[in-house]
């Protein structure tokens, strides 16, 4: 990677550079974050517009050109391909945006997809960014599409490191790396709470925890699809030290970012299954809760059919001397019973007797 060839050995439009007048107008440039030329290790300009930097940069060919863009236009980057001869496809990637973190080499440029993290504290929740870097020989483009990772800090620590700096774009890829690694350590930290809030949670019998761990495992996914990727890719910027003579500090720093994305990898791995333990004792727990719920309303039916059975039982029981007496009751003259001496405790024994009836009935039947 660290093989740098003169501005003039790499591919660009035929014929020498144009004045200033004939130069291809630039687009309107509001994406243009910073645009920053390096010599040796250190700042020499901040170009206004990408035109002077380019004008530049063509003036200093041992020099080095950092072009950071947010949510550019699609005319931008065409102004940029067309200077320093970027592969349409890589542009076509860095245009639609939502790629997958991947690594690919056009000729003398270095393609580079990552996926940022940020952890939110108030919606408690993971905010994934997308950044593109194209790295050749003499420049390196930064193209963000969201406001995640914020490329202040690295670019002040390159500056502040002006032995790294010097050693071309392929530093710049490394502490933008490094950036996006160190951005994932807060997530992590903050799933981790995550996490252990959701266990006390389930066993508090929170009903919105379901939800909750549903969210969260959908993060983790997205989690992984950032870091995953980045392990291999790491590695195979490692397998490339010896072909592209990667000077060997640099190798160092490469070494200790795939380390730390190796481990970060393994913690978020870890997270999705814990997740998935998580939901699944606490669809055991809400089955439990449910079975509970079931036999406490089977119970509470059941009691409440033997109170019914004791009420209906009673209730015929004295609807049987309440007939008697409403019959007995209507005083009709051709009534034999009415005259009769023994109609009284006829009527009475009767009743009597119908009642005992049925007690002992709904008795032998455990209603009452």
């Amino acid at each position: 990677m660290s093989d740098r060839r003169p501005r003039a050995a790499w591919r660009r439009r035929p014929g020498p550079p144009p004045a200033a007048s004939s130069e291809q107008p630039s687009p309107a440039e509001p994406s243009v974050v910073q645009s920053t030329l390096y010599r040796d290790g250190r700042r020499v300009s901040s170009p206004a517009t990408l035109a002077d930097t380019f004008r530049q940069l063509r003036a200093h060919p041992d020099g080095m050109a950092w072009i950071d863009l947010q949510y550019p236009t699609v005319e931008e980057l065409h102004y940029l391909a067309a200077e320093f001869d970027l592969h349409e496809l890589a542009v076509e990637d860095a245009m639609e945006a939502h790629q997958r973190p991947k690594l690919e080499r056009y000729g003398d440029t270095l393609f580079v997809v990552l996926r940022a993290a940020r952890y939110l504290d108030a919606p408690e929740e993971v905010d994934f960014g997308e950044l593109h870097v194209f790295v050749g020989p003499d420049f390196l483009i930064t193209v963000r599409h969201a406001d995640a990772p914020d490329l202040s800090a690295a670019r002040l620590r390159m500056e502040e490191n002006p032995d790294l700096l010097a050693l071309g774009p392929e530093a710049v890829l490394y502490a933008i790396l490094d950036a996006v690694v160190d951005g994932y350590v807060p997530v992590v930290a903050g799933v981790q709470n995550d996490i252990d809030e959701i266990e006390t949670e389930v066993f508090g019998g929170d009903p919105a925890v379901s939800r909750r761990i549903y969210e969260l495992s959908r993060e983790m996914v997205e989690f992984q699809r950032a870091t995953r990727p980045l392990v291999g890719m790491l590695h195979a910027l490692i397998a490339g030290f010896a072909k592209y003579g990667t000077d060997e500090e640099l190798q160092r720093y490469l070494r200790d970012v795939a380390d730390h994305v190796t481990h970060t990898s393994e913690r978020v791995d870890g997270f999705r299954q814990a997740l998935t333990d998580i939901l699944t004792v606490n669809a055991t727990l809400v089955t439990q809760q449910q079975n509970a719920e079931m036999r406490a309303l089977a119970e509470a039916g059941f009691e409440q059919n033997e109170e019914i059975k004791k009420i209906s039982s009673w209730a015929a029981i004295l609807f049987a001397p309440t007939l008697v007496g409403t019959i007995y009751g209507m005083n009709f003259d051709n009534m034999p019973e009415l005259h009769w001496a023994g109609g009284y405790p006829f009527a009475v024994v009767l009743m009597a007797v119908v009642c005992t009836s049925l007690y002992v009935v709904f008795k032998r039947k455990d209603w009452l």
